[in-house]
């Protein structure tokens, strides 16, 4: 009798643990943008372009890699920025993911001024409504060149069907604001 009792709950239970297991997030790794991208600190601000990418090589591990070309405001003197690294996704809801990633970051400025480091950032990734998707990331960047500093990230991508979208990204640094707005392709 306890032995059907078992097999049965374990027949039963069977569609749910399947279920469980095939639930993700939903969220899309694979994907290419470019646009605008501005920076307001203390000591001037720029302006610029930026792309940036990102494909999944697992579905838990993602690496991406962003580029960016500033110009400071009132001068000729241009700026790049490169950022290079790998990432963890894990779904913890059916429309949410932690996220977690590792980055080499570096800016040059050219005659000889270039700065080089890394950065770590954690936080969540989640669908917010059928057309919308946000996160929310806390990091730290340090490095040789780049004094120890906390951020925070804010970015929302708005999609008009499952390729295209436009994504916006506001990064909080040390008294500095960096944007970026641009379309999006996701695949």
């Amino acid at each position: 009798m306890k032995r059907s009792l078992i097999a049965l709950a374990l027949v039963a239970a069977r569609p749910f643990a399947a279920s469980a297991q095939s639930a993700g997030s939903g969220l899309s790794y694979n994907y290419v943008q470019g646009g605008y991208t501005a920076t307001n600190t203390d000591a001037g601000d720029t302006k610029g372009w930026a792309l940036g990418g990102s494909v999944a090589v697992h579905p838990n591990v993602h690496l991406f890699g962003n580029y960016a070309n500033h110009e400071i405001d009132h001068t000729s003197i241009d700026i790049d920025q490169w950022r290079v690294g790998v990432g963890f996704n894990k779904s913890f809801s059916p429309k949410a993911d932690f996220i977690a990633n590792v980055a080499y970051d570096k800016y040059d400025a050219g005659g000889g001024l270039d700065f080089d480091g890394y950065s770590a950032e954690a936080g969540v990734r989640g669908v917010l409504a059928s057309q919308l998707e946000g996160y929310a990331l806390l990091g730290y960047e340090d490095g040789n060149d780049l004094d120890g500093n906390a951020y925070g990230r804010l970015g929302a991508t708005v999609k008009f069907n499952q390729t295209w979208g436009v994504n916006a990204d506001v990064k909080l640094v040390d008294g500095d604001t960096q944007y970026f707005i641009g379309p999006r392709i996701t695949w």
